[in-house]
């Protein structure tokens, strides 16, 4: 780097260039390139938070909406026929896997179901498990953006400082209107990075934990409803 150059950019900045903008503008293009990576990590993350936030009310909602349905004494059969020709998720895409199952070996008219509960039971595994990867998909980003956006921010103050010093050392003037503007704009990076780390990590949190709980009523559901196929094998036997 030109010590001449770094000298050039670190001449004060008058008053107006102390604003946000201001503070942008007139960093070095290495810490303005951590800059703009951070806003538009921060953007992605509002933007994956609010879709977390629309699919996990809709899949709680349909959940709420399917256990109505399911235990109030609807036949299986015909609650199988309403909802297998249109796509579904969550509980109601776990009970038509295990229906699927069930009926393919009813009407194979097999002699023996030895090994079909087993065969349900891991279906609706299966399912879950396409489930919860569906609800976790791209939390990974607010995971990432997280535990990295306060390092990347770091790594723009470090280098808005080193510019700072070697602009002292170029200028041989070492009053504070020479140093102040490259320091605030070395720290600027440093509140980029951590306005969308904070963001992300509590969201994180909060998401993982809904998850979580979303799986279990899975999990739940699925003990409750292998143990009435269970009962009906028993019957058939």
């Amino acid at each position: 780097m030109n010590p001449a150059d770094v000298a050039q950019s670190a001449l004060p900045l008058t008053s107006s260039d102390l604003s946000l903008w201001g503070l942008f503008w007139s960093a070095h293009f290495v810490v303005k390139a951590v800059m703009l990576g951070l806003v538009i990590c921060s953007i992605w993350v509002w933007a994956i938070a609010i879709d977390k936030v629309l699919l996990y009310g809709r899949t709680r909602r349909a959940m709420d909406r399917f256990e109505k349905v399911f235990w109030s004494g609807q036949s299986l059969e015909e609650l199988y026929r309403q909802l297998s020709p249109r796509p579904t998720h969550s509980m109601a895409a776990l009970f038509i896997a295990a229906m699927r199952e069930w009926k393919r070996s009813i009407e194979g008219q097999a002699r023996s179901f030895a090994g079909l509960q087993m065969r349900i039971e891991k279906v609706m595994d299966v399912t879950i498990a396409r489930e919860v990867e569906r609800l976790e998909r791209r939390l990974l980003v607010l995971a990432t953006v997280g535990s990295a956006g306060p390092f990347i921010g770091l790594f723009g103050t470090v280098w808005g400082i080193m510019t700072s010093f070697q602009s002292i050392a170029a200028s041989k003037n070492t009053s504070l209107a020479v140093v102040a503007p490259g320091i605030a704009e070395a720290l600027f990076a440093t509140a980029i990075g951590l306005v969308a780390a904070i963001p992300a990590t509590i969201f994180y949190n909060k998401f993982t934990s809904e998850v979580n709980k979303q799986a279990q009523r899975l999990e739940g559901f699925a003990d409750e409803f292998a143990a009435i196929l269970s009962r009906q094998i028993d019957e058939r036997d």
